[in-house]
């Protein structure tokens, strides 16, 4: 198959039109540098679509399971935020899709956590092929919120202490 049809060039989108950018701003192998955690996932048969690759929907699945596990590893999970009274909402998501996933392949999806401030913070995830090629890369943005009211709440000292334990160097820097 070209690489043409596996590997799709970015396009983005100014006032309506369409202007393709170079295929080298798109990294084919991924930069996992940086990332604290990272948990696999094989594709299943009904993560994928009539073509035969997975649907581009369960990257966002894929996230939230890295996500849980991360906070499982570093701070007791999210059913102990949960049990203090604060939800994590999710304010935005994004995915940029690079290599396509097939059925049965076992994917890492690299996590780390950034940018705590008030009561916001993001993941950012890099989800790779056994051969290191990047399949997708994205981001969810955060708010802790009281989980009765939804009103926003500053993050958990506790939950920040254990990602800035996980993000020495970066959990308190913009993201």
């Amino acid at each position: 198959m070209p690489d043409s049809v596996l590997i799709p060039a970015p396009v983005s989108t100014t006032h309506g039109r369409f202007a393709r950018t170079s295929s080298a701003s798109l990294s084919i192998l991924a930069s996992v540098e940086g990332f604290t955690f990272s948990t696999s996932v094989r594709v299943r048969f009904a993560d994928t679509d009539a073509q035969g690759i997975a649907h581009n929907s369960n990257y966002f699945v894929w996230f939230e399971l890295a996500r849980v596990e991360y906070l499982r590893a570093f701070a007791g999970g999210y059913q102990a935020l949960r049990d203090q009274g604060v939800e994590a909402l999710v304010l935005e998501s994004h995915c940029r899709y690079a290599v396509p996933a097939r059925f049965d392949e076992l994917l890492e999806v690299h996590t780390r956590c950034l940018g705590l401030r008030g009561a916001r913070f993001r993941f950012e995830y890099a989800v790779t092929h056994a051969d290191g090629r990047l399949a997708a890369d994205g981001y969810t943005e955060h708010a802790c919120v009281d989980a009765r009211t939804l009103r926003p709440t500053r993050v958990p000292e506790w939950l920040r202490a254990a990602i800035e334990t996980a993000e020495p160097a970066s959990s308190s820097s913009p993201a």
